[in-house]
């Protein structure tokens, strides 16, 4: 099988990554459950062919760099077939690669089970939304599903700094520059500085990876402009947590106050596995209040996840409700909806 056969076969089966590691057959993983494409396990000189033939089909992309250093991110198109985001590695001295298959639609928030209130937070003008979750949740798709809204609604100038691109977004009634990070830029922090001088009202940030990103994310998000990016935390508080220690202890107090300023909302999401086998993502959704920005001032951010568990409004969602309401829908099973509770406990009152 060669890769643009792997690539078809494991696409048209609804694959969500594709695996060439040597020492193992080629795999694909479908639903969070990995399969085996093929009976032959792969020797290290078919996986450095393999990942060859992608680099070749990705436009002849020059394979020296990763050989040099021994990891590469890009992405690259199949016509009429798909998008993949490919990181290539090197372990125990061969070539391998992980790809992520994209598809060239994009995605239908209401098929794949994203809450209108979360598609609503397009209507913000400024300030920062966080979409937050594991690797492999969903938060690219859910910000894709945003940036769209926001698109095909509203007359603006939408700057993207992803690395790769994923989604390709066509210009509808605003304007759309999609910068891919080392292919069209530097770096996020470089690109992040630039975009502020492009007359931006909507920057999409693929993730806030240091305090000097956080740091000029934020300053974006007071001067007017609507900031969305991704962290891999779940759960609002954690995540503020995590933005404020990423910061020098000197100057956590002062970042408190900004944020508690900037911050508009944060959803938390996860893929929870189905009893028909697919995978239903599950959200939490906090929108600051008043109240939870004085929280997030005076420190007390411990107490944001029982404000959100009592709150009933749309603008706030948690974890727990949201996969009470799967189980109570017949989608997921009690063990899967206790296994990704936060409180598992409290959960099984409910149930």
């Amino acid at each position: 099988m060669n890769a643009l056969e792997f690539l078809t076969k494991t696409t048209q089966e609804g694959a969500s990554d594709l695996f060439i590691v040597a020492g193992r057959p080629l795999s694909y993983k479908k639903n969070g459950k990995l399969i085996q494409a093929d009976e032959e396990r792969m020797m290290p000189d078919q996986c450095e062919a393999f990942v060859r033939e992608i680099y070749d089909l990705a436009g002849h992309r020059d394979i020296s760099r990763f050989l040099a250093c021994g990891d590469d991110d890009f992405s690259f198109a199949v016509q009429g077939l798909s998008r993949y985001r490919v990181s290539t590695y090197r372990q125990r001295g061969s070539l391998s690669a992980v790809i992520r298959v994209i598809t060239f639609e994009l995605p239908n928030p209401d098929a794949l089970g994203i809450p209108e209130s979360i598609i609503r937070l397009s209507d913000m003008k400024k300030g920062l939304v966080l979409v937050t979750g594991p690797a492999g949740s969903g938060k690219s798709t859910t910000l894709a599903c945003i940036i769209d809204e926001i698109n095909r609604t509203q007359e603006k100038h939408i700057i993207t700094l992803e690395d790769p691109l994923e989604f390709l977004h066509r210009h509808k009634k605003s304007i759309v520059s999609q910068r891919e990070i080392s292919s069209d830029t530097e770096s996020y922090l470089t690109a992040l500085r630039a975009s502020l001088r492009q007359s931006p009202d909507v920057i999409l940030l693929g993730e806030m990876r240091d305090f000097e990103t956080i740091s000029v994310a934020m300053t974006a998000a007071e001067t007017g402009h609507l900031v969305l990016s991704t962290l891999h935390t779940l759960g609002a508080a954690n995540t503020i947590d995590r933005i404020i220690d990423v910061f020098p202890p000197n100057q956590q107090r002062q970042i408190s106050v900004q944020l508690s300023s900037v911050l508009q909302a944060v959803v938390s999401q996860q893929l929870i596995p189905a009893k028909d086998e697919t995978l239903v993502p599950a959200f939490e959704l906090m929108t600051t209040t008043p109240a939870i920005r004085n929280m997030i001032r005076e420190n007390k951010i411990h107490q944001i996840d029982g404000l959100i568990y009592s709150s009933a409004g749309k603008d706030m969602l948690s974890m727990d409700n949201s996969i009470l309401a799967l189980y109570k829908s017949g989608k997921i099973s009690e063990t899967e909806a206790l296994s990704h509770a936060s409180n598992p406990e409290m959960l099984k009152r409910k149930l």
